[in-house]
């Protein structure tokens, strides 16, 4: 469809977070230092690992918890280094049917929430079953580039 596209993700590791109890946007700062320093060797391996896009947050219906993550690199997902910080996990997210919503420009909570409603009032309208109770964003670029930045929502495919 032109305004949303149908993904299949195989199984795959993240280095993830939970931030509890923050606004969206403080728990995406706070979430994104403790990924970043676990990549650049807070690990058990003291091991430099290569930054990844996207990061995701997972977003929950009427919840204050966010999960922040970072793909963990194709070259470590046999066996990822172990984080040191009780906070930071590697978690498997099984193989799933994703559906994405792509926009542009800086997203803030405010506007990844108007996407994903509008995202699910696509697939309402068109019989799409989907998982409403949560949701992915997920960014993709720095926040140093200005221009042509990539965004997405997600919501799994039941």
């Amino acid at each position: 469809a032109k305004d949303y596209e149908l993904r299949q993700y195989e199984t795959a590791k993240w280095v993830s977070t939970v931030i509890r109890g923050e606004t969206q946007k403080e728990a995406m700062r706070q979430g994104f230092w403790k990924l970043f320093h676990y990549i650049q060797g807070k690990n058990e391996k003291e091991m430099k690992i290569d930054m990844t896009v996207p990061v995701t947050c997972l977003i929950k219906s009427g919840c204050t918890d966010f999960k922040i993550s970072f793909f963990v690199p194709f070259e470590h997902q046999d066996s990822p280094p172990q984080p040191t910080d009780s906070d930071v996990f590697i978690e498997e997210r099984k193989a799933a049917a994703i559906f994405v919503r792509s926009f542009g420009g800086f997203a803030s909570p405010e506007k990844y929430a108007e996407e994903a409603e509008v995202l699910a009032r696509i697939l309402r309208n068109r019989g799409q079953p989907f998982h409403e109770d949560f949701f992915y964003t997920a960014g993709y670029d720095s926040p140093f580039k200005l221009f042509n930045r990539h965004n997405e929502v997600w919501y799994f495919k039941k």
